[in-house]
């Protein structure tokens, strides 16, 4: 049979990540090309023992039905949490659970977008959202990233310039793939032109939590006084990405709309996992998990760009994240990206190529994106080494 595939999904293309984790799954294969939590971050015995009491206690609200907003004890432990640290969540505002951050990010997208209409993003940014956004029929604005954020000036330009503007979205925070925090004057920038001129803003803010060196920068959320801000968070890289645990902060009129689409999709989060994400709030000692996964991630990312500069000093060039998961190399431009990434590979590397990242994938690039934290210690010296030994052998 020949099918014929919607309008909306026959043009996507696997997740290029996806496709090289399938590929570089092997034990053999240092996974610099991951995005997963360090495993050792994984409370593992902690749920295991919050499980097991769970389905002792009240195992029928951990199996049944629940309302599609989330599990109230959850939702309200977690607006406390915000609240205190990330002074977000205004009296015109409502939280919501989802199952994980990209469904949150997809619900934003579907209950705002028309086909056609133009969402702005970083360039390069997260691919699953970009991915997210096409199949929605909206059209991508990239505007590129500066090592304190975007170009303020070409998003002003976009916002002038594009049809139908609906969403500018950000990852401020340690953001994915160029470990780039956004600068406070740049947060600022952003949510006054978005005042502006009338758009949305969606945050994307997984690693708020995981900052290992400098000062906290706030939220754009937190100073989103007309209510043009939507927050999604996730307990994937603080609790367990298995788990499937996100949330929306927004105002109340889009949550409403937001949770209504939701009931279509998938009807509620699963019980469970909401229900052990309360018990790691409030009977867990989360501050000290927190600072452990700090703690790794600061020595993981040190070490990698200590042996950066041993192996390929000058040349190259990578960003020094304060926090988050990746760092983003650029390659010398006589240097072909995409082979490089192929002879690492085949070295037994894997490595992302940064046009995967791109709103436009046929924009110059010539970076790859290295994750320090699936990795293990070990893995990172001996990966590092082998991406300078491909530098110096197949490329000088």
């Amino acid at each position: 049979m020949n099918y014929t595939f919607s309008n909306r999904i026959a043009s996507l293309q696997p997740s290029i990540i996806r496709e090289i984790l399938k590929a570089s799954s092997g034990q053999n294969v240092i996974p610099f090309s991951a995005g997963n939590p360090a495993p050792e971050t994984f409370p593992i015995e902690a749920i295991r023992t919050f499980t097991q009491s769970i389905l002792e206690q009240d195992p029928v609200t951990a199996l049944q039905y629940g309302i599609t907003e989330g599990y109230v004890p959850l939702r309200e432990a977690l607006q406390q949490h915000l609240e205190r640290n990330f002074n977000t969540g205004k009296p015109s505002d409502q939280l919501f659970i989802v199952s994980g951050a990209q469904q949150g990010i997809e619900l934003a997208c579907k209950v705002l977008c028309n086909e056609g209409d133009t969402i702005i993003c970083e360039s390069p940014s997260f691919i699953g959202s970009l991915n997210s956004f096409r199949a929605s029929g909206a059209k991508l604005a990239g505007v590129p990233m500066e090592m304190d954020g975007m170009d303020i000036e070409k998003l002003e330009h976009a916002l002038q310039t594009e049809p139908n503007v609906k969403m500018i979205y950000v990852i401020p925070s340690f953001q994915n793939p160029t470990g780039v925090t956004t600068s406070l004057e740049k947060r600022k920038a952003i949510y006054e032109l978005a005042k502006k001129y009338g758009v949305m803003i969606l945050e994307d803010n997984p690693y708020g939590e995981l900052r290992f060196s400098g000062e906290d920068v706030p939220t754009i959320k937190s100073m989103d006084e007309e209510g043009i801000v939507i927050y999604v968070g996730s307990f994937s890289k603080i609790l367990s990405a298995g788990l499937r645990v996100g949330f929306v902060q927004a105002p109340h009129e889009v949550v409403e709309k937001m949770v209504v689409a939701k009931q279509g999709e998938d009807v509620h989060t699963a019980m469970l996992p909401q229900i052990l994400a309360h018990r790691f709030m409030t009977q867990y000692d989360y501050a000290g998990h927190i600072n452990h996964i700090r703690d790794v991630y600061r020595r993981k990312a040190t070490l990698m760009m200590e042996n950066l500069q041993e192996h390929l000093g000058d040349a190259v060039t990578y960003t020094r994240p304060d926090g988050g998961l990746f760092l983003w190399c650029d390659l010398p431009a006589h240097v072909p990206m995409v082979d490089y990434a192929k002879t690492a590979a085949a070295q037994g590397v894997a490595v992302v190529p940064g046009n995967a990242f791109l709103v436009n994938e046929q924009d110059p690039c010539n970076a790859i994106r290295l994750n320090f934290s699936t990795p293990s210690d070990e893995q990172i010296v001996k990966g590092v080494e082998i991406l300078g030994q491909v530098m110096r052998s197949s490329f000088s």
